[in-house]
């Protein structure tokens, strides 16, 4: 860490256990008392929250009871749907701006699959056999894939972003953290209420919803919404003429409510699909077969492949059910269901060529059951809970090699058939005993037990490609893996905090937690490379399986945080100080590589070695200006990490070698902010809000290995907006400008190019132009944030 970073955490870490002791009594006042709640009463707390000037007093659900946000000792950022709504929202990455030490990228070629890190802890590859490292919730469901994860902002009640592993409280355990999107419930009288924006690139969105009860007694509602999201593309691509980074997207939930005494049941369905084009992607290079030059728009592209068209479809349904027996006893079950179907052309080389053109097909299923038990002695209470995922997870691609080939391999392909599956049963508890109204000890733990199967299939073809995507070829030889086989694991989890509350609105904290994630097969992997001993060279099925696969990994997280609303409400800080001890490292990835004397495409996933996570978060809001003329208000994070591995090893001609000194920890900046003014005021019956705000990011590493074409250097972006809310907030209408200084930045990308295996330098010709590790064409190819955006919105409540 360098010197200015360790004086900044010092500083950061003696100001915020400070502040709840110096001025215990200039920020002491009343505020409601969180109970354990209903998931109804969550949802109202949170509704009615959005407009509350008093930042900490949001309630969450992060402990899976009702709480504000100042009295959970677990690092988090919380937004509720009004927020959201004045900011101009689109959809959950662009929390990542304001929650510190967070990443959220759609991934590469795509507008809807998510690429997820927090602490450095994520899981960048979409493919099958990879689990996530930070868990996506939908209304309680966990989402086992990435596919359509990218969710799109409408009728929410609040996001919550945990920080750090989960697992004793929610029904899958995650190494990295927790996003939780919460829709809103329905209310008892008819609701009608329209959203519909307009701006940059021909965006046209509009969302509709309506509820009503249904009963006299408004025990039984029905609601539903319906969106469409559309946008111009912000290029275009040549080759084929479709409109690049475009948005064509359909979405739908129904919900069916019963609010009963001591009884709420939610039984709800949502469905999208997102027909947007592919992303094609950028060339950092010049052709180097074919000699097309780099484009001067990074958003243009000249990708051939557009077979399949891309799709994707994801739906599902769950069935929210609780009750209350008694006082001190909730029960709670949650049944779901969801299906996602996606396909996708990669055009990795950005090239009319055939040079590495990937057509791909996703097919995820998963069904899931969680049962809790939530218990209120007065002093003590706590949650019991048991959780049981089914899931399987589809990946079929081809990876055409047409100008690599020899002539003699005309139209060369390699074709990835991978059918992984997911058997995982979990029992989980978290207590909390309150020794006095200051002082509070939890502990909880986690059992979980990981099974994987996989049917993974790897054939080479000659003169087309597989069945799969049409023009079927001609089998070349036997097939290069041909695997069935599975494997299990078991953990237990625990976790520990002990808080001290110096005032009611103010908490201490520390923790410890660990963090579990299973092991699997890598689906791209070569079978026939795999190490043997046999006299024949052909590999047994145990060494094959062992080539395949990988080992769980384990993180143990340390943290000290501190968090308080002072001054009426007018001053909210949380921060944290945090150490992350990271083993088994799982390590995704793809390299050029032979098969059977025939270049190909190969995984080379392992379990490189260890980590560690260090750093510091600070989120706090502050209302400078509070008149009769109006108000104005400072909000803002900083999150620092230093994040590094302390191991990693990796096969040099055969030799196991630490190149832990030259990797990286990839998609985790060290340095994440953002800073925001608004000041509001009455403009007659109503109220006008104006803001201007900034975040920024250092320098961000695209893999573990270092890449000056791919890598981003650090960056800000500027965005503004005025918002007027009519009298009684019947109508709102606001203008929105997102990346105001129009910054090119990059969020993720493509590189197969020679380099040396132990520093990860680029190979050079001695014409100093880059060597192809696969392809003849070269692969470093970029994709973008969004460029500059300006929209107007208007919403309408009746």
């Amino acid at each position: 860490m360098s010197r200015f970073a360790m004086r900044a955490a010092l500083a950061a870490s003696t100001a915020l256990f400070a502040f709840p002791v110096l001025c215990a009594p200039a920020f002491a006042q009343d505020r409601p008392q969180a109970g354990s709640g209903t998931a109804s009463s969550d949802r109202n707390s949170a509704e009615a929250d959005a407009s509350s000037s008093n930042e900490g007093a949001i309630v969450v659900t992060a402990r899976r009871r009702e709480e504000t946000l100042v009295d959970v000792p677990i690092a988090m950022s919380a937004f509720s749907g009004q927020q959201l709504a004045d900011q101009g929202t689109m959809d959950i990455t662009a929390l990542a701006d304001q929650s510190p030490n967070v990443t959220l990228e759609p991934s590469r070629g795509t507008n809807s699959t998510l690429t997820a890190f927090i602490r450095g802890i994520g899981q960048q590859d979409p493919v099958s056999g990879f689990e996530q490292g930070v868990g996506i919730y939908l209304d309680d469901v966990y989402l086992n894939r990435p596919q359509a994860a990218v969710l799109d902002i409408y009728d929410v009640a609040r996001v919550e972003v945990l920080r750090g592993p989960q697992g004793t409280l929610y029904g899958r355990n995650t190494v990295g953290g927790a996003v939780k999107y919460v829709t809103k419930k329905l209310g008892d009288r008819p609701h009608l209420a329209a959203h519909a924006t307009y701006g940059s690139y021909d965006q046209a969105d509009g969302v509709l919803t309506v509820s009503t009860p249904v009963t006299p007694d408004g025990v039984v509602r029905v609601g539903a919404s319906l969106a469409r999201l559309s946008r111009g593309g912000f290029g275009t691509n040549l080759t084929t003429g479709q409109e690049n980074y475009n948005k064509d997207i359909w979405a739908a939930r129904g919900t069916i409510e019963i609010h009963a005494t001591d009884f709420f049941a939610r039984l709800s369905g949502d469905y999208t699909h997102d027909k947007s084009n592919a992303r094609g992607g950028h060339r950092l290079i010049p052709a180097q077969l074919s000699g097309n030059p780099v484009l001067s728009d990074v958003y243009n592209t000249e990708g051939g492949l557009n077979d399949p068209k891309q799709d994707v479809k994801a739906w599902g349904g769950s069935l929210f059910m609780e009750g209350h027996p008694t006082d001190w006893l909730t029960l709670r079950s949650i049944t779901a269901y969801r299906q996602d179907k996606s396909a996708s052309p990669i055009d990795f080389d950005a090239l009319p060529s055939v040079d590495v053109d990937v057509p791909a097909r996703y097919v995820n299923h998963q069904t899931s059951q969680e049962f809790q038990a939530l218990f209120d002695f007065g002093k003590l209470n706590g949650l019991v809970g048991f959780y049981y995922l089914n899931a399987s997870a589809l990946t079929q691609f081809d990876v055409r090699l047409y100008t690599t080939a020899p002539t003699i391999l005309p139209q060369l392909t390699a074709y990835t058939d991978a059918d992984v599956g997911t058997d995982t049963m979990a029992g989980f508890a978290d207590f909390t005993y309150d020794f006095t109204d200051q002082l509070s000890l939890s502990v909880g733990g986690r059992y979980t037990w990981d099974k994987r199967t996989a049917r993974i299939l790897r054939q080479n073809y000659i003169l087309g490609s597989s069945g799969v995507f049409g023009a079927t070829g001609v089998a070349l030889g036997g097939p290069s893996t041909d695997f069935r086989g599975g494997a299990s694991y078991t953990k237990f989890t625990p976790r520990a905090s002990l808080s001290y509350k110096p005032t009611p609105d103010s908490t201490i904290y520390a923790s410890y937690s660990q963090g579990f994630k299973g092991g699997g097969f890598d689906p791209r992997g070569a079978g026939v490379n795999a190490p043997t001993t046999n006299p024949s060279g052909i590999p047994s099925d145990a060494e094959v399986a062992k080539f395949l696969s990988f080992r769980p990994e384990k993180v143990n997280s340390y943290e000290v945080g501190a968090k308080a609303d002072m001054f009426g409400g007018r001053l909210y800080l949380a921060g944290d100080v945090f150490y992350m001890d990271y083993t088994d490292v799982q390590i995704p990835g793809s390299v050029a590589c032979v098969v059977s004397g025939v270049p190909s495409f190969c995984g080379v996933v392992s379990n490189a070695g260890k980590a560690e996570m260090k750093g510091f978060e600070l989120e706090g809001r502050a209302k400078l200006i509070d008149s009769a003329a109006g108000t104005l208000t400072l909000n803002g994070s900083v999150g620092y990490i230093d994040a590094k591995y302390k191991k990693y090893i990796t096969d040099i001609g055969g030799v196991p070698t630490d190149v832990a000194k030259y990797r990286k920890i990839q998609n985790t900046p060290a340095w994440t902010g953002n800073a925001s003014l608004t000041y509001a005021t009455f403009v007659g019956d109503g109220r006008v809000a104006v803001t201007g705000g900034m975040s920024f990011k250092s320098k961000t590493y695209q893999f573990e290995i270092p890449n000056p074409y791919l890598d981003q250097k650090a960056y800000q972006l500027f965005d503004a907006s005025v918002v007027y809310h009519a009298p009684g907030d019947h109508w709102s209408l606001g203008v929105f400008g997102k990346n105001l200084l129009d910054k090119r930045y990059k969020t993720s990308g493509y590189t197969f190019m020679g380099a040396d295996p132990v520093t990860g330098a680029l190979y050079t010709n001695p014409d100093g132009t880059l060597v192809p590790a696969l392809g003849k064409e070269g692969i470093l190819t970029a994709y973008y944030g969004n460029p500059r955006q300006v929209y107007v919105t208007l919403s309408v409540n009746f």
